[in-house]
């Protein structure tokens, strides 16, 4: 099968039409500001002009409110909100009915009991997004991007009523193993296609979703 793959934190015209060209069928644009990845609403405007009609254009905000997904939208027209924060379920159908988008809702995942929560959702998201819970002792850790992996085996055999992607320290070298451990049948990376948190590698994109598209 080929594994479809969303490329996270694009910030340049070059990444952009990289991703696009490579089969990615989801980007995400950051606006989270103490991201290395954060890009303004108006360039992710102006980002998302690149970007044809058949590929996805999702926003990733935390725990932002309606006046900032407003402002947002206003400038970057996008086809999809992830909600990367500790939004509840009722949050999470109130963002989704206030703005009319699909919203993906990011599950972080330490433990088994993480995993089950993702059902709380299943009923106000139209997609589920599992991806590392930084640990505590970690400093300065970003929601997400952190190039850690959780324990995919806690995904063994778990079925969801939405569609869902696997994101955590995913690159070319673990990819393979991640799908197969997980049943994953889409992949989100950020960090495993940079040289640096925030500066991305069209080599190692390309790579990444060719790889995805040869599972």
């Amino acid at each position: 099968m080929s594994v479809d793959v969303k490329i996270c934190g694009l910030k340049t015209p070059a990444t952009v039409t990289a991703a696009v060209d490579a089969g990615a069928f989801m980007l995400g644009f950051n606006f989270y500001a103490k991201s290395p990845r954060y890009l303004t609403p108006s360039l992710a405007g102006e980002l998302g002009k690149l970007v044809p009609s058949n590929v996805t254009k999702v926003g990733l905000i935390v725990d932002a409110s309606d006046d900032a997904i407003g402002a947002i939208l206003a400038e970057a027209p996008l086809n999809m909100l992830q909600l990367h924060g500790h939004e509840t379920p009722a949050r999470v159908a109130e963002i989704r009915a206030r703005f009319g988008l699909p919203v993906m809702k990011v599950v972080s995942v330490a433990d088994a009991a993480d995993i089950a929560t993702a059902h709380d959702y299943e009923t106000v998201a139209d997609r589920l997004l599992f991806d590392t819970k930084p640990p505590k002792s970690m400093a300065n850790a970003l929601p997400g991007g952190n190039a850690l992996s959780f324990d995919w085996a806690l995904l063994k055999g778990q079925s969801f009523t939405l569609p869902w992607m696997l994101a955590g320290g995913l690159n070319a070298g673990n990819l393979q193993e991640a799908v197969t451990r997980t049943g994953a049948g889409a992949v989100d990376t950020s960090s495993g296609v940079e040289d640096a948190p925030g500066e991305k590698n069209i080599s190692k994109i390309k790579e990444f979703v060719a790889l995805a598209r040869s599972l």
